[in-house]
């Protein structure tokens, strides 16, 4: 039987994957910190770290030894040392498949040091780590094309209500003096995930009903493809009415955060929307007013 604290158990396991998994947490982190593909992995650790802190008191929960998760602890070490030297394909498949092992470490750490109640008590917060695992390559890519592809059409579609004349050829739209071409680098791939995690959290902290969750965070998937279509139809019009500096000044290089707060706004209210239907079972991290 273990005779450490169980928060002591918990930190002696954490600096166990640390040093294990050194060099995947390093290229993952790189890779974050130096790619607009990766950004949100920066925020995942912070926030779960938040949640648990925040939602520990609100559980009650008695720390508690569970051996069964030893099995989760040795299934991680086996799936890293596949990762590592068991020729798995590129490398960013490799990395993936170590990130998720350490992910299943930490979460094999938690319930063996914690106990069963305390994992049933932050699924979310748990699963939520699996954020930290980067998306391989291929996948993004393909992301990536749908919305260049989705934000297209829905430029398209706003030019088309403001009476613009438009022609659309794939991720090419044209109007009068001005030709666009929507190329990956304008697929707002970070904004949307960013806005995605940014939904998940609100969701978990502000509604309770499973199905009010999935159905906010499913809005903020279209929301993501609208407020980019909206950046550039704006860009556009100003650009081709205004000032053509607009095509290559600050609001096209460094504008994005600007819709981004647009769309996050607009699911803050469709929160708010559905947290009213719960009455008073909202989330018990969210005060109430009487």
């Amino acid at each position: 039987m273990n005779k450490l604290p169980p928060g002591l158990t918990f930190v002696v396991l954490c600096g166990v994957s640390v040093i294990l998994w050194m060099r995947p947490l390093l290229d993952t982190f790189a890779l974050a910190a130096g790619g607009d593909r990766y950004t949100q992995i920066l925020l995942i650790l912070p926030v779960v770290v938040a949640l648990i802190f925040l939602g520990w008191r609100e559980h009650g929960i008695q720390p508690g030894i569970w051996p069964p998760a030893v099995a989760l602890l040795m299934l991680s070490l086996t799936m890293s040392a596949a990762a590592r030297w068991g020729h798995l394909g590129s490398a960013d498949v490799a990395l993936g498949i170590a990130m998720l092992s350490l992910v299943m470490w930490w979460i094999g750490s938690f319930a063996f040091s914690f106990g069963l109640p305390a994992l049933r008590s932050f699924p979310f917060p748990l699963l939520f780590l699996l954020w930290m695992v980067p998306i391989p390559k291929v996948a993004l890519d393909w992301v990536v094309a749908g919305l260049q592809q989705a934000s297209a059409v829905a430029s398209q579609w706003l030019f088309l209500l403001f009476r613009v004349p438009v022609s659309r050829d794939g991720t090419s739209l044209a109007i009068p003096g001005l030709d666009i071409d929507v190329t990956a680098e304008c697929s707002s791939i970070r904004s949307s995930l960013m806005l995605l995690v940014t939904t998940m959290v609100l969701a978990h902290l502000l509604l309770n009903k499973t199905w009010r969750k999935v159905l906010v965070v499913a809005i903020a998937i279209p929301l993501s493809v609208a407020k980019n279509g909206l950046r550039i139809f704006t860009i556009a019009m100003l650009g081709s009415r205004v000032d053509p500096d607009y095509l290559t000044g600050r609001l096209h290089r460094h504008g994005g955060i600007v819709f981004f707060l647009i769309a996050l706004a607009l699911i803050f209210v469709s929160v708010l929307v559905l947290r009213r239907g719960e009455g008073s079972a909202a989330s018990p991290l969210i005060p109430q007013r009487s």
